[in-house]
């Protein structure tokens, strides 16, 4: 009996000490699981995966042909046929003859602008391109210039490349793979966030030519397959969580990304794109 309460300290200081989540980390409540219908998966040549959440609710039209474009797997065999240094990485038909599908669009609406600026968390500055910015409860960054809103152009953003003539049909995307390129807010339509394989995108081969298109078919990277993961078996479908930002841990967030300590922000206020958008794979069902 003595020896056991003698030796019990001895265990008691070889224990774990478990850390307190510091105030502006997640817990498991925060976790919302995205919709397989709200997730593409393209796969690239080399086995290569780079997964998209697709963001219906803010460009319905576009979003729609993009889902039309994926059945009837438009994309297969296509690529990525430009990539400009801190810019974007784009793809679709290189060649822009391919025909649409039937049922999708040349010209939906224009989805730049004009959703309600309905956030959960709001920045407290504005910034040098909106003046108001904030993070979606569903965990979108937008701007807005005081009545309406709009998704902005932070890194792994996908637009709808256009002419302009036309409010592009989806089939030729891209994403931004260096400093968020807000200009680009209002004049093309966001339709989502790589949420999973951006690495890829931002890891390819700059082009030296004009606007970073290739010059050769070779440089191009081939597209495999561009699937929903709503049209996948389900034991093959990818599943993916966001964290929700309607909570006081991520208003933490924001405050990290806005703490006043110079030179960390400008004096004009800090990009939205500056907070992170956790996205997280889920267990299979």
């Amino acid at each position: 009996m003595i020896a056991a309460l003698l030796l019990a300290p001895l265990l008691l200081q070889g224990a774990p000490v478990l850390a307190a989540p510091l105030p502006h980390e997640p817990i498991a409540a925060d976790w919302r699981v995205i919709p397989d219908d709200e997730i593409m998966v393209i796969t690239l040549a080399g086995g290569r995966t780079v997964v998209v959440r697709l963001a219906a609710r803010f460009a319905p039209e576009h979003v729609a042909n993009i889902r039309a474009l994926a059945r009837a797997r438009w994309w297969d065999g296509a690529s990525v046929y430009r990539v400009q240094d801190n810019w974007v990485a784009q793809w679709g038909d290189a060649t822009e003859k391919k025909p649409l599908p039937t049922g999708v669009s040349a010209s939906p609406a224009a989805e730049y602008q004009g959703a309600p600026f309905a956030v959960a968390q709001r920045m407290r500055k504005a910034d040098a391109y909106s003046a108001a910015s904030g993070v979606t409860a569903d965990g979108w960054a937008m701007g807005s210039d005081g009545a309406t809103g709009w998704l902005t152009h932070c890194y792994a953003s996908v637009g709808v490349a256009r002419d302009a003539t036309t409010t592009g049909s989806g089939a030729e995307l891209y994403t931004v793979i260096g400093t968020p390129a807000r200009r680009l807010d209002r004049n093309y339509a966001v339709v989502g966030r790589i949420v999973e394989g951006m690495g890829h995108m931002s890891a390819m081969p700059r082009s030296a030519a004009k606007m970073g298109f290739y010059e050769q078919a070779g440089e191009r990277t081939p597209i495999v397959s561009v699937r929903l993961a709503s049209d996948l078996p389900a034991a093959m479908r990818p599943r993916f969580e966001y964290r929700s930002p309607d909570n006081p841990r991520f208003a933490a967030t924001i405050a990290r990304a806005e703490r006043p300590d110079p030179p960390l922000v400008a004096p004009g206020g800090v990009d939205v794109c500056a907070v992170t958008l956790e996205v997280r794979r889920a267990a299979p069902r």
